[in-house]
């Protein structure tokens, strides 16, 4: 075919110093866009110049090129086919109108043809050529998308041809009345008919080309078409800068990936309850200086205390940010564009050694041996998508990258600072950068000892502006792949936890979307579309998933690395489920629940239980992350951010929290920062309630990380669903949690029942199913079960019938941002009927130490047999003996009320539950009436003893001693022979004798621990006796008392600094009860001489234990 260009004006020609042709029809693929680039820079330079705005777009000018050859190609097919004189018929006919001549002959002179007129051909020939230019221009005039875009080449203003120009475009056809989009009565009709269509957009204009005239199109004039669809979607793709608002994120849908394999890998036994907080390390080390007061600016530094801090917390892994040898490039850019306190980016790197700046291999080893001590893992990023600019591989392999021989757009100058500290390679940053006014898609390598170049691009993801500090690998090329691999291993082999940034971008469809896209799905990324490949050859060049390999080889090689995928745009499941990733970042959870965005976050859940629940455990769930805004600048520090951050410790998946979250610092840290700005300080409350709140339930991982017993429940009433209310259950083959969170500020209220449904594997098949409540908390039907949960949350415990729970679900109500943490969900049977009494007693309510008021119903029996001993008469007798106006009427009234109470007690045990005897040990001793007269008669005597007057004078130190006394008659008849102080002690406690004593202890203003003092001070006088040995000192006897831990206990006994101490009044108090029991025991024991030689050692002791005891220091 003849060669043809694109015949515009010849004042824009003169006016640009433009005069060769335009477009020609021979031109190479390549050089078409080429050619509009450079022809719009020329032209928008002049625009520029003289301060105007009318820009051409250079994308919008290559599709007119390519429509121009198209209409070309269409008329020489149809002149061949139909009307092969159809010129030269209308040659003849203009040249017999001079008027309509004169027409031509404008057209000639003011759109000439510097391709037609180099030519030597005949005059007629050039006649005729100029009247097929003048039916393609009249054609293109005709679609005012086409003009729009480039109207100061085919209508510059001023231009106007002579009147007779309709006539002529009627002889061609372009006037036919009454023309509509669905008629074409000729062949100017036929090439117009797209632009009638869509008269505003030459994209569809095309897209209805490539549809409906496939068939008289051959492959190249497809191919340039499709290429100018990406050109310019290419420019009209917006690129937002970081920091603007995120678009809406969507919920996830599976069913783009229906087709994919199935191939999770599974966890090793530690990765199922990882628990992973981030650090900026050069920040953090910062802030630990301000802290301590003394340099740490190395990773040996970091004191231990923090590690141990990180273990007490409940977190298990830490994840080091910018730990590896960053690009001088980077920094040097930075320094550059404004800010001279900035640190290259921890995402531009150099290479993967760890930084000299943080102590190198060495001080990383020193940490790595502290976390071990406290089972913390440390985590590293690996960044597999780029280098640095100025990284080693830049420098020494640059084929290994993504590049061009000339830059992208022939608005690229490269005349800055050379950023290369290498002598032999020059790195340059295109020159707009450091003004802002163009954000290049490439920079330049010169190598200067052979002067050749590559124009390599930048690290890009295609959603905001290039990463100009880095430079884009190229993963078509083998060699490439293997040497990333390399990097990744060598990695693994010294962090048992690798986070891959933008991991996304190198799955293998956004490899082609973003640098070698289809034809026609071209524009993601600036400068890509001449290098578009057909789906064969890009699968050619990289037959399999990268991170499929990957995973594969590392499984193989290094089984006991956790992958950590970044990785969005809908591509988290694909990452676990068929690339095999052992967890994925699931950055729904962050952004649904910060908007309360609540239906479509439960639609999340629902929709992976769905599709393969096995996704929801490889979450890695954040409420922030390093890119985004502070934790607190998204959930504030009231209670939607402990009920977010709730959920994010007892969902499925990896908890993941960021620098400064715990202590509520509000500061975003930039990659590039090395320290942190604002001078902030943990907000303690904020700790505190960290606490309080969440760290024990980091701490129970064990029952949230796995999706097995997972059941997701919506809250009804009346029909209605509660979107913003998260009510799920987890836990393991033996141990139930159930979650209740309201994500929104108003109240919400219903029932939770029945369970959405959720994928199950069984038998080589797939169904899905739900559960009931009942069934999710592993419950049993029966009338005579009960179940009790803890609420973690208020510290009460509730109970329901079992049945209630199969029957009507469970009532739950939500005040807004409430969140309620029900653990230890157990299910028993009431063989005695207590548990009905107790739920009679307390319904729905929730009540303190629940086990104590089942063993308190249980114990009845025991209790009321003891009954006397409780009595103001008992007391009263009591009172009397110690105030040493007792009766031998009164000694007979005590006497007797033991001896009821002992006499009731054998038939109280038997009918003691099972469980009940089996705490108590054995049964109580059937009453010696001899004994209990003996026991009498000496208590009376030793408070009756007018020469000592040492116990009756007790009063100034007990005053609790009627119910110290009345608590040894009550555990004695239950104490063996061979009992110490600490099993009685224990036994006290369950019988509940604090319980039991209450009502006295409360009236002498007793409470909680003096309440437990004056009960374990009864155990002391029952059997503090059996550590006396005749003959022996007081200290020797003291000091075998002390050898049990709960009098040691009792005693206030502690270390501190390398010496033992004890509480002075505690010690005396321990002293006399010791000196009661011995002597109700031992008729020739000296209780004066006993207490008095304690006594006078202990005001020399100096509330040291060995000087009291007479031992050596």
């Amino acid at each position: 075919m003849i060669p043809r260009d694109f015949r515009i004006s010849v004042r824009t020609r003169t006016e640009l110093d433009f005069f060769p042709p335009l477009f020609p029809s021979d031109a190479h693929l390549n050089e078409l866009y080429q050619e509009a680039t450079e022809l719009a820079y020329r032209y928008n330079e002049k625009v520029r110049s003289k301060g105007g705005n009318d820009y051409l777009s250079s994308g919008k000018l290559h599709a007119v090129a390519v429509l121009h050859q198209l209409y070309q190609s269409v008329l020489s097919n149809y002149l061949n086919t139909h009307e092969p004189d159809f010129f030269s018929r209308l040659g003849t006919l203009v040249g017999k109108n001079h008027d309509i001549e004169e027409v031509l002959t404008f057209y000639m002179k003011e759109f000439p043809s510097p391709l037609l007129v180099s030519k030597s051909y005949p005059v007629e020939f050039y006649y005729l050529e100029s009247l097929r230019g003048y039916f393609i221009h009249q054609v293109m005039e005709e679609n005012p998308a086409l003009i729009a875009a480039s109207k100061p080449l085919l209508k510059p203003e001023g231009l106007f041809f002579p009147k007779a120009h309709q006539a002529l475009t009627a002889l061609m056809g372009g006037y036919a009345q009454q023309r509509t989009a669905a008629k074409d009565d000729d062949l100017f009709s036929f090439l117009t008919r797209p632009a009638r269509l869509y008269p505003d957009s030459l994209l569809d204009q095309i897209r209805y080309i490539l549809e409906h005239w496939a068939d008289m199109i051959d492959s190249e004039l497809k191919r340039l078409l499709l290429r100018a669809i990406d050109y310019v979607q290419e420019e009209e793709k917006p690129h937002f800068p970081p920091g603007g608002p995120a678009p809406p994120m969507p919920v996830i849908d599976y069913s783009l990936f229906d087709h994919e394999y199935e191939a999770f890998t599974a966890d090793r036994n530690w990765m199922p309850n990882v628990v992973m907080i981030a650090k900026s390390t050069l920040v953090w080390l910062d802030q630990l200086t301000k802290e301590y007061g003394y340099p740490i600016d190395t990773l040996d530094k970091i004191p231990e205390r923090e590690i141990e801090l990180l273990a007490q917390r409940g977190f298990t892994a830490l994840w080091l940010i910018g730990i590896w040898e960053r690009s001088s490039a980077s920094k040097m850019i930075k320094n550059l564009t404004g800010n001279p306190d900035a640190e290259a980016s921890a995402y531009s790197l150099r290479n993967y050694e760890i930084a000299s700046l943080i102590g190198g291999w060495g001080a990383l080893d020193s940490l790595r041996h502290t976390c071990s001590k406290y089972g913390v893992r440390l985590a590293s990023d690996m960044v597999p998508n780029h280098t640095g600019i100025d990284s080693d591989w830049v420098m020494s392999n640059p084929d290994l990258f993504i590049w061009q021989r000339h830059p992208p757009f022939p608005s690229y100058t490269f005349n800055g600072p050379n950023l290369s500290s290498n002598p032999n390679v020059e790195i340059k940053l295109e020159d707009h950068y450091y003004d802002r006014s163009d954000a290049a898609v490439t920079f330049q390598r010169r190598d200067l000892n052979t002067g050749e170049t590559h124009y390599i691009f930048h690290g890009n993801d295609g959603t905001s502006m290039p990463w100009n500090d880095t430079a884009q690998l190229d993963f078509l090329n083998p060699k490439t792949r293997e040497m990333v691999y390399q990097q990744i291993k060598h990695v693994a082999m010294n962090f048992p936890i690798i986070r891959f940034d933008a991991a996304m971008t190198l799955a293998k469809k956004h490899i082609q979307r973003l640098w070698y896209p289809r034809p026609g799905r071209g524009g993601d990324i600036a400068g890509r579309v001449p290098h578009s490949l057909d789906d064969e050859t890009f699968h050619r060049l990289i037959p399999n998933e990268f991170w499929r390999e990957v995973v594969d080889r590392i499984n193989e090689e290094l089984p006991d690395t956790l992958l950590l995928a970044e990785a969005f745009w809908m591509m988290e499941g694909y990452f676990v489920r068929t690339l095999g990733m052992h967890r994925v970042y699931n950055s729904a959870f962050m952004n649904m629940l910060k908007n309360q965005e609540n239906k479509k976050y439960r639609d999340t859940i629902k929709n992976t239980l769905t599709y393969e629940p096995e996704i929801l455990k490889r979450f890695v769930n954040f409420m922030n992350n390093p890119d985004e805004e502070t934790a607190i600048a998204q959930f504030g520090d009231g209670d939607k951010y402990f009920g977010v951050c709730t959920l994010l410790a007892t969902m499925p998946g990896l908890p993941m929290f960021g620098h400064g979250q715990v202590e509520g610092f509000r500061e975003k840290y930039g990659m590039e920062y090395r320290r942190a700005y604002w001078d902030e300080t943990a907000n303690q409350h904020l700790v505190d309630e960290h606490y309080r709140r969440i760290f024990p339930l980091l701490k129970r991982r064990y029952l949230y990380s796995d999706v097995e017993y997972f059941e997701l429940f919506d809250l009804v009433h009346d029909g209605h669903v509660h979107e913003s209310a998260f009510c799920y259950v987890n836990g393991t083959d033996t141990e139930r949690s159930l979650i209740l969170y309201n994500n929104q500020y108003e109240k919400v209220e219903g029932t939770i029942k029945h369970s959405s449904p959720k994928l199950i594997k069984q038998n080589g098949g797939k169904h899905t199913a739900t559960k009931s409540l009942a069934e999710s908390l592993g419950l049993t039907v029966s009338g005579r079960r009960f179940v009790i949960w803890d609420s973690f949350t208020d510290k009460l415990t509730y109970m329901s019938p079992s049945l209630k729970l199969f029957d009507d679900g469970l009532w739950v109500h939500l005040w807004g941002f409430e969140t309620k943490v029900f653990l230890n969900i157990r299910e028993v049977e009431d063989s005695d009927g207590v548990y009905a009494e107790l739920y009679e007693r307390i319904g729905g309510q929730g009540i303190a130490n629940f086990e104590e008021e089942i063993m308190a119903l249980r114990l009845r029996p025991v209790t009321e047999a003891m009954e006397n001993l409780r009595s103001q008469s008992f007391f009263s007798l009591l009172s009397s003996i110690f105030d040493r106006t007792s009766s031998s009427k009164a000694e007979r009234t005590l006497l007797l009320s033991l001896g009821e109470a002992y006499a009731h007690l054998t038939t109280a045990y038997e009918l003691l539950h099972p469980q009940t005897k089996k705490i108590l040990n054995h049964p109580p001793r059937d009453p010696d009436v001899k004994a209990i007269m003996e026991t009498v008669k000496r208590l009376n005597t030793l408070f009756a003893d007018h020469s000592t007057r040492l116990f009756s004078q007790s009063r100034l130190l007990l005053d609790e001693l009627e119910v110290i006394v009345s608590s040894a008659f009550f555990l004695n008849p239950f104490v063996g022979d061979d009992a110490g102080i600490e099993e009685v002690i224990t036994l006290a406690e369950r019988l509940q004798l604090c319980r039991f004593y209450a009502e006295k202890l409360n009236k002498a203003g007793f409470v909680g621990d003096d309440q437990r003092k004056a009960c374990q001070s009864g155990a002391i006088v029952v059997c503090a006796h059996r550590a006396y040995r005749k003959g022996e000192k007081p200290q020797e006897t003291l000091a075998r008392l002390l050898e049990e831990e709960r009098v040691r206990t009792y005693g206030l006994v502690n270390e501190y600094q390398g010496v033992i101490w004890f509480d002075k009044e505690r010690m005396q108090e321990l002293i006399f009860l010791s000196a009661l029991s011995i002597a109700m025991n031992e008729p020739e024991f000296d209780p004066t001489s006993y207490v008095k030689t304690l006594f006078d050692a202990q005001l020399n002791a100096s509330y040291r234990l060995k000087r009291l005891l007479a031992l050596p220091e």
